[in-house]
């Protein structure tokens, strides 16, 4: 069986992206069977050349076909931060609860019609041959108030997805994934996926 590496140590995106991509006749690997591939700072300025980077990276150091994601929490309201430094908003080695919190005193006293944001992902493939492709998903919605939910992680529990009651920390892994900026990024990279291995 071919495989395929996430380039992530991150066990909840890992069970997400491993869900999302089941179906390709594949392996999904994760890093965690890579030890000797090191930290890949996330220097870029956009979240595309994040994604690249760390598919490049890890592609070379492995041989293996890599997909890899960046994804950014953009709130109109703060002129679409946090953005590419989502992950590391409240300073380095910041939790997912510090985020949140500096989000939320960020928007403190904003109304609800002011709190539109967004959840976007990119995910880029890397392979032998020099082929690179990337592919966007995005999911609209609102920063709530006060966190709610024990699901997800990240900026889930603060983040309500447009046409939903539920953020998406209240949310099953199969609710979030019909719906996730990460989901629909995946779906759009699928195509290519099969493509690439349909004869390997």
């Amino acid at each position: 069986m071919n495989t395929l590496v996430f380039a992530s140590r991150n066990k909840d995106k890992a069970k997400e992206v491993t869900a999302l991509l089941q179906g390709l006749g594949v392996e999904v690997v994760t890093l965690d069977g890579f030890p000797q591939v090191g930290p890949i700072e996330e220097d870029a300025d956009t979240l595309e050349g994040n994604a690249l980077k760390k598919a490049r990276e890890v592609f070379r150091q492995t041989g293996i076909p890599s997909v890899a994601d960046d994804t950014g929490l953009e709130v109109f309201y703060l002129n679409d931060a946090p953005g590419v430094y989502s992950s590391r908003f409240a300073g380095p080695g910041a939790t997912y609860a510090d985020n949140c919190i500096k989000l939320l005193d960020r928007l403190k006293g904003v109304p609800p019609r002011r709190r539109a944001a967004r959840f976007r992902t990119v995910v880029a493939f890397a392979a032998p041959g020099n082929l690179e492709r990337t592919a966007e998903g995005i999911c609209a919605g609102s920063i709530i108030e006060s966190p709610r939910g024990e699901g997800g992680f990240g900026y889930d529990p603060v983040f309500l997805p447009t046409g939903s009651t539920e953020t998406f920390a209240e949310m099953s892994t199969d609710e979030k994934n019909r719906v996730s900026h990460r989901a629909k990024a995946l779906e759009a990279l699928r195509p290519i996926l099969l493509e690439y291995f349909k004869n390997r």
